[in-house]
């Protein structure tokens, strides 16, 4: 454990010591069981290999300067999941049991929680799919739910310092009437390609156009897409964006700021019109983003520098970290202080 530079994690996974694991059969779910094994036994036939039943949650709990472990927003990742459960025919996971199973994990796994200052997190990995083998298309009729975590540093390596950005139309995340409401594997497997290209073409990340007319902005690749303009906190409204909840938390804070707040499509000739812009999700709170460069039309729109994020993208970062580290007052009552 000495051994871990908490300053210079990656993003990416990193072995604990604990995972946990619960049933759903017979039209119920079993007891949460603790396991210290990397894998998991499935049926060659399970519907989560063959027909797309998979879900998951992103999440972040934080070590506090006072020194205690806060989780942000537990309920809303509980609530979207049952939300992508619902959209691919999945058992649904009650509040309780979530709960129990992430508490569990974050016990169990305490000692990989980075100390405060850092930059870093331990971030947790909520996972349900099918575990029931059919051959025929149909959803199956048994369910695993499992939890596992790992200490994270941020998730751009550029850290809280403008991206570039590559608006592309020529891929679509999903379909107009699909599943990029929910958070499921299928739009993030379709979403690989195009940020594949973008990073080899010199960008952090894509943002796509709606998948209907290809004139409004959707998201980002792995986040919510937002632009300030007149004291004002825009967003895409979209029926095939997620919904983030940082973005919502965003929100929350950009009226305790003083700003007004706009959820509405947003035209892909508006972005010109943004002061600040920015990418935010779990994993980087906000990427503020420096420029985005149009591939079909060739065209590129700068925000400020490329050294220095927003003002205003600053006060909404340092306060959703301080919210989340305990620096800042929690007025909205979003995190769970852990016993």
């Amino acid at each position: 454990m000495e051994n871990i530079e908490w300053g210079t994690l990656p993003f990416g996974y990193f072995k604990t010591d604990y995972n946990v694991r619960c049933y759903y059969r017979d039209g119920k779910w079993g007891e949460v069981e603790v396991s210290s094994s990397e894998y998991i036994n499935v049926h060659m036939a399970c519907t989560g290999l063959h027909y797309g039943q998979e879900a998951f949650e992103g999440m972040k709990v934080f070590r506090g300067k006072d020194g205690k472990i806060r989780m942000f927003r537990w309920e809303e990742n509980a609530k979207r999941l049952r939300n992508s459960a619902q959209g691919i025919m999945m058992a649904e996971v009650p509040d309780e049991l979530f709960l129990e199973a992430i508490t569990k994990v974050v016990k169990l796994n305490e000692k990989y929680i980075p100390p405060y200052g850092t930059g870093a997190s331990l971030y947790l990995r909520p996972l349900l799919f099918g575990s029931g083998a059919e051959v025929g298309v149909k959803p199956a009729e048994e369910y695993m739910f499992m939890v596992f975590c790992g200490p994270v540093g941020p998730y751009f390596k550029e850290g809280f310092k403008p991206v570039k950005i590559q608006l592309v139309s020529d891929y679509d995340r999903t379909a107009p009437q699909g599943t990029g409401h929910i958070k499921v594997g299928g739009n993030y497997a379709a979403s690989l390609r195009p940020a594949f290209r973008a990073k080899g073409e010199g960008f952090s990340s894509v943002l796509f156009t709606d998948a209907k007319e290809h004139k409004y902005i959707d998201e980002a690749g792995p986040a919510n897409f937002f632009g300030i303009k007149n004291n004002t906190y825009v967003t895409p409204h979209s029926d095939t964006i997620l919904p983030s909840i940082t973005n919502m938390s965003l929100e929350q804070i950009a009226r305790d700021l003083g700003l007004d707040v706009e959820r509405r499509p947003v035209p892909v000739t508006e972005l010109e019109t943004f002061e600040e812009a920015g990418a935010c999700g779990t994993a980087a709170i906000i990427s503020p983003i420096g420029l985005i460069h149009d591939r079909e039309a060739d065209k590129t729109i700068s925000y400020g520098s490329m050294d220095e994020p927003g003002p205003i993208s600053v006060k909404l970062y340092n306060t959703l970290k301080g919210i989340q580290e305990g620096e800042v007052e929690d007025k909205h009552g979003w995190n769970y202080v852990f016993e």
